[in-house]
C-alpha cells in the first residue's frame, strides 16, 4: 500500500477513486470494545455481514463514511505553511484511545479538505465517542505512507472531540468542531475541523472513465502548466465533499489523465451532481485554479457517447454570480460501468489462496546448537522467529487452502552432498518439496537443521521463480488459485537486481510475496522490494512491474509497535489479489466464467 499524500512532488499520484485500492484484512475486536470500525474498503464489512447471515441474524450497525476538513489551522511551519493530516480515534470504556484512521497529508495548507474517507460502524443504543486530531508532518517523512508514519515525531496540532451520535442526529450531518489542546486545554486559536458523516451505500457498482482536456489556459509564465482535476460531490448541506483527484501531468495543456474508478459509494447515484476543478500543481500547496465544471455521472456517460467536451467556466472578475465560459475542454474518452466484487466474493465462491513459504539457511543467523541463533529450538517449547512467522501466518492462510498441502523450500544452506543450494525442499524429499498443514512445514523445518548446513550468501530469485513456475502452471489450467509465497530472512540481499528482476517477471501472475525479516539486519533491501515508498520495482531492463505483489515486514519493528504481525504483513493481501483479478476481469465462480483457460505467462519474458 503505497501513501495516501495528496500534494508532495514524489506524489503527485492519485488520491482515492481508485476501486479498490488499500485493501485491509479485518481489525479484530475485543470483548471490551464499545467501538467497531471498518477498514477504507468493502472486506471487513462483507466478512462481518457473512458471519451474521451464516447465523440468521442481521447487523446490528448502520456503516457511515466520514470526510473531514480543517480550517484555519495554526501554522507551525516557518519557512512554509503546515503539511496536515488528520487522524481519527474511538474512545473505548476504559479511556484508552484507539486509532480507527488515517488521512493522506497535504502540503502548505491550513485549509485542508482531505479526501481519504474514514469509515466507521454506528451503533445507535451505544455511545461512540471520537477524537479528532490534527498533525503538521515532518517534511523529512514525506516518502512514508501515511500508516508508517510514528505520530511522536510529528508535530501536534490540536484535537476535538464528540459523540458519533451528535452528528447523526444532525440534519446535515456535518459537524464543526474547535480544536484544543490536549486534555482540553485552551491555548489560542488553533482552528476547527469540520466532520460529514454519511450512511454507505450498498452497492458495488463503479464507473471507470478515461478523461482529457483540451486547450487548457497557461497559468505558467515560462513553461507549461500541470494540471490535475478534483472531484467533489455536492451535498444538500455543506460544501462539496472531495471524492478524488487524478495524478498531475506535467508541463501540458491538453493532458490526458489514467482512467479513474469511482464507486457508487463516492457518486451516490448517476444524477447527483458532481463538480469537477482543474488546477495547475505548485509544490508550494498554493495550486493555480483553472476551472471548474458542474456534471453528474450521467452528463459524463452522455459526453462519452456524443464524443464532445464541456467547457469548463471561471467564476467572473466583475460581475458576481456570473461565470466566464473558458475554451478549455473536458472529455470523456472512455466509460464502463462495472461491479466490483469483493475478496469475500471471491473466496466465498470457491478461490483458493495456497501458501508457500521459503526459509533462509544462511550462516548469518548464528550456529543453530547457540541460544543467541535466530534458528534455535528452545525445547520448552518457545518459538524463535522463524517458527513464529510460520505459525502465525501459516494459521491464517490454509484456512483458504483446501488440500493443506503446502510447497516448503529452504535456501543458502550447504546440503548433505556439499552442493550450496538456493532452493532445496525442505522436507529433504527431492521427489516432492509439499508437506502436509503448518505442522508439517514446522517438522520439515526442525529436521532440515540437523541435515543442512548454513551457509550463504542470501539469494531470493531462485525461490521465485520456482514459485512462479507453480503459479504459472496453475494458469495455464485456468485454476482458480493464488498464490502465497512467505519469505523469512534475516539477512541482506546478494541478488537484489536478480530478485527484482524476478518479480517483475511474475507481476502478472496469480501470486504475492510475503517477507518476514528476523534479527537485527539492515532491511533498506527489503523496502525496495515492498515499493510501498518509491516507484514500482522496474527490471535490468527497464521493464514496470505490472502491480505491487510484495509486502514486507520486520518483526521487531512489529514487536515493538505492539502490532500484530499477521495483521501487517497480511493487510495488503486482499487488495493485491483483487487487483490481480480486476486486471484479468476474472469474476468469482458462477458470475460469467471465461470460457478458454488463460495462455500461460512465459516467466522469461
Amino acid at each position: 500500500m503505497g501513501g495516501c499524500f495528496s500534494d508532495v512532488s514524489g506524489g503527485k499520484a492519485a488520491v482515492g477513486g481508485g476501486g479498490g485500492g488499500g485493501h485491509n484484512l479485518p481489525h479484530h475486536r475485543g470483548p471490551s470494545s464499545n467501538f467497531a470500525t471498518s477498514s477504507s474498503t468493502t472486506e471487513t464489512d462483507d466478512a462481518v455481514d457473512f458471519f451474521y447471515r451464516s447465523k440468521g441474524l442481521q447487523p446490528l450497525y448502520t456503516r457511515i463514511e466520514l470526510s473531514l476538513s480543517a480550517s484555519k489551522l495554526r501554522d507551525l511551519d516557518i519557512m512554509s505553511k503546515s503539511d496536515p493530516m488528520a487522524v481519527v480515534y474511538a474512545q473505548k470504556r476504559d479511556g484508552i484511545l484507539e486509532e480507527v484512521g488515517r488521512t493522506e497529508v497535504i502540503m502548505n495548507n491550513l485549509n485542508p479538505m482531505w479526501i481519504q474517507k474514514i469509515n466507521v460502524e454506528f451503533h445507535f443504543e451505544i455511545l461512540q465517542p471520537l477524537v479528532f486530531r490534527v498533525y503538521d508532518v515532518d517534511t523529512k517523512y514525506h516518502n512514508l505512507s501515511t500508516k508508517m508514519l510514528d505520530l511522536k515525531d510529528q508535530d501536534y496540532v490540536g484535537e476535538a472531540n464528540c459523540v458519533l451520535s451528535e452528528i447523526m442526529t444532525l440534519r446535515s450531518r456535518s459537524m464543526t468542531l474547535k480544536l484544543h489542546g490536549r486534555n482540553g486545554h485552551d491555548v489560542g486559536n488553533l482552528g476547527s475541523i469540520t466532520v460529514h458523516a454519511e450512511e454507505t451505500v450498498a452497492s458495488k457498482m463503479a464507473i471507470e472513465m478515461k478523461l482529457r482536456c483540451s486547450d487548457l489556459d497557461n497559468k505558467d509564465r515560462f513553461s507549461k502548466s500541470d494540471p490535475f482535476l478534483r472531484i467533489s460531490r455536492i451535498v444538500e448541506a455543506g460544501s462539496p465533499i472531495p471524492i478524488c483527484k487524478t495524478e498531475v501531468v506535467n508541463n501540458n495543456l491538453d493532458p490526458v489523465w489514467k482512467p479513474l474508478c469511482i464507486t457508487m459509494q463516492q457518486y451516490v447515484s448517476k444524477e447527483n451532481p458532481l463538480v469537477i476543478e482543474c488546477f495547475d500543481f505548485n509544490s508550494n500547496g498554493n495550486h493555480t485554479f483553472m476551472g471548474k465544471l458542474q456534471t453528474s455521472i450521467q452528463d459524463m456517460e452522455n459526453l462519452y457517447k456524443a464524443n464532445v467536451g464541456a467547457n469548463f467556466v471561471f467564476p467572473s472578475s466583475r460581475q458576481k454570480g456570473h461565470e466566464k465560459v473558458l475554451k478549455g475542454k473536458l472529455f470523456v474518452d472512455r466509460y464502463e460501468e462495472k461491479e466490483l466484487y469483493s475478496f469475500l466474493d471471491y473466496i466465498s465462491s470457491g478461490f483458493e489462496l495456497n501458501f508457500m513459504v521459503a526459509v533462509d539457511f544462511t550462516a548469518s543467523n548464528g550456529d543453530p546448537r547457540s541460544p543467541d541463533s535466530l534458528h534455535y529450538i528452545d525445547h520448552s517449547g518457545r518459538l524463535n522467529a522463524y517458527q513464529q512467522a510460520i505459525m502465525e501466518v501459516g494459521e491464517v492462510i490454509q484456512v483458504y487452502d483446501y488440500d493443506k498441502c503446502f510447497p516448503a523450500w529452504g535456501f543458502g544452506g550447504k546440503l548433505y552432498n556439499g552442493s550450496v543450494s538456493h532452493c532445496f525442499n525442505l522436507n529433504g524429499n527431492d521427489g516432492s518439496f509439499e508437506v502436509e498443514g503448518v505442522q508439517g512445514i514446522m517438522a520439515a523445518y526442525r529436521n532440515a537443521l540437523h541435515t543442512v548446513t548454513l551457509h550463504g550468501p542470501t539469494l531470493f530469485g531462485q525461490v521465485v521463480n520456482q514459485a512462479a513456475e507453480i503459479a504459472a502452471q496453475s494458469l495455464s489450467m485456468n485454476s482458480n488459485k493464488y498464490f502465497v509465497l512467505l519469505i523469512i530472512t534475516d539477512g541482506v540481499l546478494t541478488d537484489l537486481q536478480e530478485t527484482k528482476d524476478a518479480l517483475v517477471r511474475v507481476s502478472d501472475l496469480p501470486l504475492s510475496v510475503l517477507i518476514v525479516g528476523v534479527g537485527n539486519a539492515d532491511f533498506k533491501q527489503m523496502e525496495i522490494l515492498d515499493a510501498d515508498t518509491g516507484p514500482r520495482l522496474e527490471s535490468s531492463t527497464g521493464r514496470i512491474a505490472t502491480r505491487d505483489i510484495v509486502q514486507f515486514v520486520p518483526m521487531r519493528d512489529v514487536q515493538r509497535g505492539g502490532r500484530s504481525m499477521v495483521q501487517s504483513l497480511l493487510e495488503e493481501l486482499p487488495g493485491q489479489f483483487l487487483t490481480y483479478m480486476r486486471s484479468r476481469d476474472i469474476k468469482p465462480l458462477g458470475i460469467n466464467p471465461p470460457s478458454a483457460p488463460f495462455p500461460p505467462v512465459p516467466l522469461m519474458a
